[in-house]
């Protein structure tokens, strides 16, 4: 019996010492604690843009939230043009469905703001989920002291994240709107509070701010700020996943959206977590003139050329947060592809790599499984120009040390396993395939993470 007794005791202490030393960093924190690992990527202060101000509250939409923000503000002081991108997915969420409408119906200008809420998606809510949708675009109206009727409808666009199929608890959210309306501020602590208010599952806030300045106004300091979430049911086609990018530039209603779908390609519609495309996605961009300046109403203008370089490279940062919060993640992974015969076919070689759960996992297990790459780039649909004799792979380590040539030029390398384990041991690393053997073709980068025992876990709770 006391040997029964001694083992019993040494196979729990065994146990509980291999759960010590598996317990993740990433698990979703139940008291909103920001895990260690992800706090460098928060900001502790910010340059709005002028003009815009952000607010937050509690509603509890998901009855288990019993005390963070769950509903959000964002507003401009003065009318805005404005300008969105939305899910592919067919079944569109009732605010998709109704934001789309408002910009329709004001040609894009006149908005004043975003209303956010999150706990439940108000997806595949019916017609009462319209309704829904509408009256808390009206209610944030109604706040509004100077907002009148134009006849163009509402001035607020709307945006919900979280759980699919269930309805708002709508009078709870209206009675909570003026509240959260009354805490707006342009202070750095509003914005983050507001970026807090819309995650679900996301373990940290992913908020950004910078300044820039346009040829036609040198002397002139303009900003940009965004807030996004996002951390499962991730994947472009547009990735549940929410984006809101304010500006103070001037811009004309007529050039916003073509200025954000070029902007969204490179950044939002470029990385993946787990392939699925959810039915709320949806990346606003306010603009309000606040900072003066040059309007810029034409394509061809240099300023144009400028800030769609700007508002690129800001939303790629924005997205790249969403990736490094994904659920259950323990690596943050550049996909860079070289040599496509366009950028389109270097793009879904990139994409289909990125969704590879074999891929992933083997990325998780540390595993420099170039096999299951090479399996990806092969099987990649509506793709010309994919020779395997002319294709190499390599894994390049995060920081800055010499890539690992594990194919070149279709042949397998003698591959230092030791070298591979130290690559894949870092948070950050490249997966870099060149389609040809020479310089030429077209580039393309996609960022995603790999998959983990707690994705499952967290998908399993998800509804609870």
């Amino acid at each position: 019996m006391a040997f029964k007794s001694h083992s019993l005791r040494r196979f729990i202490s065994h146990a509980i010492k291999y759960s010590r030393e598996q317990r993740r960093p990433y698990s979703v924190p139940g008291d909103g604690v920001i895990p260690p690992g992800k706090r460098q990527y928060v900001p502790t202060s910010g340059t709005y843009p002028k003009g815009f101000l952000t607010g937050s509250t509690h509603v509890g939409v998901k009855p288990s939230n019993t005390k963070f923000d769950d509903l959000a503000i964002v507003a401009s002081e003065t009318p805005c043009s404005s300008a969105a991108v939305f899910t592919k997915n067919k079944f569109q969420a009732a605010p998709v469905t109704v934001s789309r409408d408002i910009l329709k119906r004001r040609k894009g200008e006149g908005i004043r703001g975003i209303v956010i809420n999150s706990g439940r998606a108000n997806a595949v809510t019916g017609k009462k989920g319209i309704e829904d949708a509408y009256t808390m675009g009206e209610t944030t109206d109604s706040c509004f002291g100077d907002n009148h009727d134009d006849g163009n409808g509402s001035r607020t666009l709307v945006m919900s994240t979280g759980v699919i199929g269930q309805r708002l608890p709508i009078d709870k959210i209206v009675a909570k709107i003026p509240s959260a309306y009354n805490t707006l501020s342009s202070s750095h602590s509003a914005w983050l509070s507001a970026a807090r208010a819309i995650c679900t599952t996301d373990t940290f806030p992913k908020l950004l701010s910078r300044s820039f300045t346009l040829p036609s106004s040198p002397n002139t300091s303009y900003s940009i700020a965004g807030l996004t979430k996002g951390a499962g049911m991730i994947h472009p086609n547009m990735a549940t996943l929410l984006g809101i990018l304010c500006t103070d530039v001037p811009i004309a209603p007529s050039i916003m959206h073509p200025l954000l779908s070029s902007a969204i390609e490179k950044s939002f519609n470029s990385i993946s977590i787990d392939g699925d495309t959810s039915t709320n996605d949806t990346v606003a961009l306010l603009a309000n003139g606040a900072a003066g300046g040059s309007l810029i109403d034409s394509q061809s203008s240099p300023d144009y050329t400028e800030l769609q370089q700007i508002l690129t490279t800001f939303a790629a940062d924005l997205a790249k947060l969403v990736v490094r919060d994904g659920e259950g993640a323990t690596k943050f992974v550049t996909i860079r592809v070289t040599g496509g015969a366009s950028h389109a076919d270097a793009k879904r070689v990139a994409s289909t790599i990125a969704r590879s759960p074999l891929v992933k996992t083997a990325l998780y297990g540390k595993d420099a499984n170039w096999g299951r790459v090479l399996c990806a780039i092969g099987y990649a649909e509506d793709v010309e120009g994919v020779v395997p004799e002319e294709t190499s792979v390599s894994f390049v380590p995060g920081d800055g040390g010499p890539e690992l040539r594990v194919v070149v030029n279709g042949e397998p390398e003698a591959v230092d396993e030791t070298r591979a384990a130290e690559i894949l041991e870092q948070a950050d690393l490249e997966i870099l395939v060149r389609l040809r053997s020479d310089d030429r073709g077209s580039e393309a980068l996609y960022w995603t993470c790999d998959f983990s025992h707690e994705y499952v876990t967290i998908n399993g709770d998800y509804r609870t």
